[in-house]
């Protein structure tokens, strides 16, 4: 493994994302074993107890494994990582960062179309009206930023609303993917959804009024338009 030495002022965090970038591009591969703890801080120029985090961090993304003799093992992320790995492949360049915001969208429809339908059946009232107010907000025009923005609130309070903890830390992934990727990018495909205020306030109107159908069907349509923008090769959405 050919890698060039870190910066003395760079801590784990650099060392875990280098690491990250050779196990999902494939130039560690799976099965393959890691140099050692020693190996590494020399070639890395960094100290045993940074490399030492690093490696802890690995297996708890699910990307090596220690295996018997103390060996630590590169996993296939395919069949081992979480969402949060999308961040990683990302930065790596692993998978063409078109095709994690396509992947990403479809699942971003699911979620929210269902958390939606969830929201309108189980949402306090309080969280309704919280739903209400972030539409009301909702800019009639300006900048694509303030209007994504705007989308991401409305969103966040209708997931918080469904109740379900897993869709609110799923949320949090993929917005910090997006991150990685470029928010300007993904604003930028995501136009037509961000910039339709009317949308936004007629889901909140079927959310209040607890039609979970409505809900469900008007958010999986407000979703899908990133889909096939995202899709831009005329692809089914």
């Amino acid at each position: 493994m050919d890698l060039a030495p870190i910066p003395r002022t760079a801590i784990s965090d650099t060392i875990f994302v280098r690491l990250v970038e050779e196990i999902l591009t494939g130039r560690l591969p799976a099965g393959d074993p890691l140099p050692s703890e020693r190996e590494l801080s020399l070639t890395l120029q960094v100290n045993r107890h940074a490399v030492r985090e690093a490696l802890k961090r690995l297996q708890q993304a699910g990307l090596v494994r220690v295996s018997h003799g103390g060996k630590t093992r590169v996993l296939d992320w395919r069949e081992s990582a979480g969402l949060d790995a999308l961040t990683g492949l990302a930065v790596a360049g692993a998978i063409p960062a078109r095709q994690i915001i396509g992947d990403v969208a479809v699942m971003r429809r699911s979620i929210a179309a269902d958390a939606a339908r969830l929201c309108a059946r189980h949402a306090s009232p309080e969280q309704r009206a919280a739903i209400t107010a972030a539409a009301a907000a909702y800019p009639v025009g300006g900048d694509l930023t303030s209007v994504a923005d705007a989308d991401l609130t409305f969103w966040t309070t209708v997931i918080d609303g469904s109740g379900n903890i897993a869709y609110r830390l799923a949320l949090n992934t993929l917005v910090a993917a997006y991150d990685e990727i470029g928010r300007d990018a993904i604003y930028a495909l995501g136009a037509a959804e961000f910039a339709d205020r009317a949308a936004h306030v007629g889901l909140a109107a079927a959310i209040a009024a607890a039609d979970e159908d409505t809900a469900y069907r008007l958010a999986e349509a407000l979703l899908t338009r990133f889909v096939v923008a995202c899709q831009a090769g005329g692809e089914e959405a």
